[in-house]
């Protein structure tokens, strides 16, 4: 009987690992909605420090 719970004890830890790894839709999705937003702020402080170079500012970190 020990060894009976032990199997099913590791075959239900195999499913719960083997479940965490597969990526559903709105993780993907989540993803891909902080890759834009990280997109977007380098956009925005790559034009910051645009103005900043072109106005001749000697700070040019935004």
């Amino acid at each position: 009987m020990k060894y009976v719970k032990t199997t099913l004890l590791m075959m239900l830890l195999g499913l719960a690992v083997a479940g965490c790894e597969q990526k559903g839709p709105f993780e993907e999705a989540g993803e891909s909605i902080d890759e834009a937003a990280e997109d977007v702020g380098n956009a925005a402080e790559d034009a910051c420090e645009d103005v900043k170079d072109a106005a001749g500012a000697e700070d040019t970190d935004c």
